[in-house]
């Protein structure tokens, strides 16, 4: 299948989702992953009409995404992936969207930087629902007071909640643990699900699915 192809197939799967979980068509958004692929093989994708795309790295978006944008401005770059501090101000200046906020620090950087920029970033705080060492996010039992933190002491708005579920487990009740968060925490967002489980993800409410491979192939 050509990449066209295989992101129409991808829009179809979502718009089959949305029905059968009773939802309205268009309530999930889809998050073209783009990273480690230049920008000519995003090309056949912005042709098709895919305007909201996200990448892992800083350093890496900065070398194909502002030609782009500016090419293209209604397009929506998104963070997925961690982000150090010291990126901070990189990241305010190129994404639209940063679904990495997961330590006071980092939180604290993109207030400082969003003052100085006068830019206003679309923030969603990253969960680790399945509590991996290894893995970034904040704690699930940790997650009401950091956005109280973030909102009340730092004066950032956040919108969503964003998760990865242990690769070897059912992502099922960690899309539910996260849609259960959400209404605790009053954010209407859920960025949840990838190539291999976004269509469980949208029955547990996803707002947006973050999809590479099925749509650009593997790396």
């Amino acid at each position: 299948m050509e990449l066209q192809e295989r992101l129409n197939d991808v829009r179809s799967r979502i718009a089959t989702g949305e029905r059968q979980a009773g939802r309205p068509a268009g309530s999930v958004q889809l998050v073209a992953v783009s990273k480690t692929f230049e920008a000519e093989a995003i090309g056949p994708a912005i042709e098709a009409g895919q305007r909201v795309f996200g990448e892992n790295r800083v350093q890496e978006s900065q070398g194909k995404w502002p030609a782009l944008k500016a090419e293209r401005p209604d397009m929506v770059l998104h963070l997925i992936g961690p982000l150090q501090s010291n990126k901070a101000a990189d990241a305010v200046a190129l994404f639209d969207v940063i679904e990495t906020v997961d330590r006071a620090k980092i939180a604290r950087a993109l207030a400082e930087e969003m003052k100085r920029q006068g830019k206003t970033t679309r923030l969603y705080v990253q969960v680790n629902t399945g509590l991996e060492p290894q893995k970034a996010g904040i704690a699930p039992d940790d997650t009401p007071a950091f956005v109280t933190l973030c909102r009340e002491e730092l004066g950032l708005s956040i919108e969503g909640l964003m998760c990865i579920p242990p690769a070897e487990e059912n992502p099922g009740p960690h899309f539910a643990l996260l849609a259960k968060l959400a209404l605790k925490c009053g954010v209407e967002k859920l960025s949840m699900g990838m190539s291999g489980d976004y269509e469980t993800a949208i029955a547990f409410g996803a707002t947006s699915v973050r999809v590479g491979s099925a749509i650009f192939g593997v790396r």
